[in-house]
């Protein structure tokens, strides 16, 4: 092959493949190597007719190097955690719609891409060639465990390696939505994800400017505030029927509860505690607290998990929109053939 077609060649293969550098590894003989990793990236044919103005790959909020704590949980600046929940959901302020049952369930079964929406079921056809049938069923286990029955909210908390673990916790036991109300940090969230495994990723999570705020939407979500609380007349959280909608709320590691917290809930409970402390770590306590709701609600249900075959099936392309870059994509690219090809009227 002449040094011409060796050119021309080469410049094709530029075309159709990016170069990732890698760190430099050390050599057996003291030299340092640069790897370098060809990756294959395909080409996506966008017909210029199809009004679609979104990016076929919108920005990732896991991939973002500037996920700091301050900004996943600083209701200041709401647009990651906005952007981790995918399908369109029911308004939080004015009149909050729930069931026949009272029960609150936070997603419409619609994605918009522009004026375009695909119901829960059109995305998960439009999904699920991606996804490895492993993975699949892994989805489906875990939103037959989900609930919104239960919500846990941190308040205050200043150690984000707290926050980190009780997410992870919420998330290992079937909880699906937290609320975090505002405190100052800038501490970087990465530095805490090893802790939370990248739970939060799965979980919807909700920011609040201050405490009235947030127990004012979940009270007209027909949620009841339970606070824990070390003081008197505080019920052991053995003796409360968890099966009725709560939100449990977990204080400051330093402060605890905050007594506008206090005042604003509808009742507070206690974890029984036999040794010389008073006290357990926040994320200790929080562990303990949804274990024992989630324990009482299968006693006097049958499961935890309590969502309808709708709600089940949102939730199940909740997730498979969270799933990767790729899938939002495949499921943009159902959405320019689903314009391009409208189902005609009868």
């Amino acid at each position: 092959m002449n040094i011409s077609q060796t050119l021309t060649r080469t410049s094709l293969l530029s075309s159709h493949f990016s170069i990732l550098n890698l760190p430099k590894l050390p050599s057996p003989h003291g030299f340092q190597q640069n790897c370098r990793r060809i990756r294959c990236i395909p080409e996506l044919s966008i017909p210029e007719s199809i009004a679609i103005s979104e990016p076929l790959i919108p920005n990732s909020t896991e991939d973002s190097a500037e996920d700091t704590v301050e900004q996943l949980l600083s209701p200041q600046d709401n647009k990651i955690v906005s952007k981790m929940m995918k399908m369109e959901r029911k308004p939080s302020g004015g009149a909050v719609l729930r069931d026949n049952n009272g029960r609150w369930f936070p997603y419409l079964d619609k994605f918009k891409v522009n004026d375009v929406y695909l119901s829960s079921a059109e995305v998960l056809e439009a999904i699920d060639p991606l996804i490895l049938d492993v993975r699949k069923e892994r989805f489906r286990n875990v939103v037959r465990n989900r609930s919104f029955g239960v919500c846990l909210v941190v308040e205050g908390l200043s150690d984000y390696g707290n926050v980190s673990a009780v997410c992870r916790s919420a998330d290992a036991l079937g909880l699906q939505s937290v609320h975090a109300v505002s405190c100052d940090s800038s501490k970087r969230f990465r530095d805490n994800r090893h802790v939370s495994m990248g739970s939060e990723k799965w979980l919807d999570i909700e920011v609040w400017n201050s405490t009235p705020e947030c127990f004012n939407v979940l009270k007209s979500r027909g949620y009841r505030i339970a606070t824990t609380h070390l003081g008197k007349n505080t019920a052991s959280i053995h003796d409360i029927d968890w099966s009725c909608p709560t939100a449990i709320v977990v204080g400051n590691e330093n402060r605890g509860i905050s007594e506008e917290a206090l005042e604003l809930s509808d009742l507070h409970c206690s974890i029984p505690m036999n040794g010389m402390v008073d006290s357990f770590n926040v994320s200790v306590a929080a562990g303990i607290l949804m274990h024992q709701a989630v324990f009482d609600r299968t006693l006097r249900l049958g499961s935890h998990g309590d969502l309808t075959s709708e709600e089940s099936q949102i939730l199940l392309a909740e997730f498979f929109l969270r799933h990767s870059k790729s899938a939002i994509t495949m499921a943009y690219e159902y959405a320019k053939r689903k314009l391009s090809n409208p189902t005609p009227k009868l």
